[in-house]
């Protein structure tokens, strides 16, 4: 009667080397996948996590923006070349000057100026920062608000323009400020556009005057209204 050696009972075959090797193959096959799928689901997770903090991070900005504008104040100066009192206001395509009493970081805190700038970013794509200066304080502070865009302007509608009247990118008029201000914005192929009116307009109370034109500008560079 015969007994395989290594088995302990007769009649049986113990496992040949080969298909020792084959089985731990096997093992080491399923584990692999087992730690791919796990490791592509985390990636998935992070990924997920990240696309919910740039949404997050994009309704932030864009309540940013809104509550500055729409609680802009005219601050108006005098210029003693043209004798005339003039609002501190300047738009552009891909620029945006103005005075509010809404602070990014302290949130009302009086009399501010703020500026809004398109930049184009290395990639192509688009960003826009945010500075502010509190009134006759140096002071300035800049963020980065937007970032990753594809498209980023400003367009500007006239207090005597009719609602569905057209709309200009570029703002000349230094007497008054605009009834509505548009931020266009596309994100991820999608188009944003935002119709913001400005609260305080013309007519509906005056500006307040600054007696020294300079403190409007001090602590945001060269680029303030003229």
């Amino acid at each position: 009667m015969n007994r395989d050696i290594g088995t302990g009972k007769f009649g049986e075959r113990g496992f040949t080397l080969l298909e020792l090797m084959i089985s731990i193959f096997l093992i080491l096959l399923v584990t692999l996948i087992t730690m791919g799928a796990m490791r592509l689901g985390y990636r998935s997770v992070e990924s997920g996590e990240k696309r919910i903090n740039a949404q997050e991070r994009f309704r932030a900005s864009l309540n940013v923006i809104e509550s500055q504008i729409q609680s802009g104040i005219p601050i108006g100066w005098k210029d003693k070349e043209e004798d005339i009192e003039k609002v501190y206001f300047k738009g552009s395509g891909d620029t945006l000057q103005f005075s509010s009493n809404v602070s990014i970081w302290d949130g009302r805190r009086g009399y501010l100026t703020v500026e809004y700038r398109v930049k184009k970013n290395p990639d192509g794509k688009k960003s826009l920062t945010a500075s502010e200066n509190t009134v006759g304080m140096a002071n300035r502070r800049e963020t980065l608000l937007l970032n990753a865009m594809d498209n980023i302007r400003f367009e500007f509608m006239s207090t005597s323009a009719a609602e569905a009247g057209p709309w200009t990118s570029q703002w000349t008029d230094t007497l008054s400020i605009p009834e509505k201000i548009k931020v266009y914005l596309v994100w991820r192929g999608r188009d944003f556009s935002m119709l913001i009116p400005m609260r305080v307009r013309q007519g509906q109370g005056e500006a307040r005057p600054i007696t020294n034109p300079g403190s409007l500008l001090r602590g945001t560079g060269a680029s303030g209204a003229k």
